[in-house]
């Protein structure tokens, strides 16, 4: 599987004087090749506008417009909304899986259908998350060899295992909900719940190595931690009441077996560990949300 590059340039926030004189007395690369766009300069947006369009093209393949660098400061902020990507797409699964199922689409293949769709839209970014993790974690007998099998974009029986089971877990779990609404619902709150999840395991975890996605973008602002739970969280009582509770519970619980997954295993947080833990905590939403009538 191809390692995802995101559709936007990662630039620094700042460039020391020195760094800038280096680069010039060399007279070519990055001197040269750097877009006009001042680091330190905010897009031509409202800053919260410019957090959840930086959200919506990390997480997606959607043609959103932003014409700046995603910094490391934008990213911070945009990891707040993350929970409002994930609601989007949710809704956004749920309403298909209701059409289709209206022109008599059998549940199994509807299911099926509305993951397909999921995978493309996001570009498969948590599965290949997900996968990497299996073949890091199942196949490294170091830190370091783990690391290693991880950054490899090349998928082995660990990972196309771990696959199979998220899309065969999602799918079923889909299937069984009883009504367009009540998929609506429990894929919205799937989506808000996973990728909060993300952002506090982001949050409560160092990365694992400096030179990873996760360390160059950086964790998240100050308050987006808070932000994207209390999205969560908002967005789960307005759909499932006090169920909402009990979903949480469970996701908090994988969330921090997750990082202590992590911790034990390479020593700290990586872009491919939170792909998996997104992948992880919006399959038990799915499975108690499909089981709770």
């Amino acid at each position: 599987m191809a390692k995802r590059k995101l559709p936007i340039d990662i630039e620094p926030e700042t460039e020391t004087p020195e760094a800038a004189s280096e680069t010039g007395e060399a007279g070519a690369g990055p001197a040269e090749s750097a877009p006009s766009f001042d680091a330190g300069e905010m897009p031509p947006y409202h800053p919260v506008v410019a957090a959840i369009l930086a959200a919506g093209i990390f997480l997606t393949r959607l043609p959103l417009p932003f014409n700046a660098p995603l910094t490391s400061e934008i990213f911070g902020r945009a990891l707040g909304w993350f929970p409002l990507i994930g609601t989007a797409l949710g809704l956004g699964a749920g309403i298909v899986f209701g059409v289709l199922g209206g022109f008599g689409v059998p549940p199994l293949v509807d299911a099926a259908l509305v993951v397909a769709l999921l995978v493309i839209v996001t570009g498969g970014l948590h599965e290949d998350g997900l996968a990497d993790t299996a073949d890091g974690i199942g196949g490294g007998r170091t830190r370091e060899a783990k690391l290693e099998i991880m950054r490899d974009s090349r998928v082995g029986s660990y990972g196309v295992l771990a696959l199979v089971l998220s899309v065969i877990v999602r799918v079923a779990a889909i299937a069984a909900l009883p009504s367009t609404w009540t998929a609506i619902k429990v894929l919205v709150v799937a989506g808000a719940m996973s990728r909060a999840a993300m952002v506090a395991h982001s949050h409560w975890q160092q990365p694992a190595r400096s030179d990873g996605l996760s360390a160059t973008l950086g964790g998240p602002a100050q308050g987006a931690t808070v932000l994207a739970l209390a999205l969560a969280l908002g967005v789960g009582l307005v759909l499932i009441g006090s169920k909402v509770f009990m979903v949480m519970a469970v996701v908090a619980f994988a969330t921090w077996s997750m990082i202590k997954l992590a911790d034990h295993q390479v020593g700290g947080q990586t872009g491919d560990l939170l792909g998996a833990t997104q992948q992880v905590t919006e399959i038990l939403v799915l499975i108690l949300l499909a089981g709770a009538r």
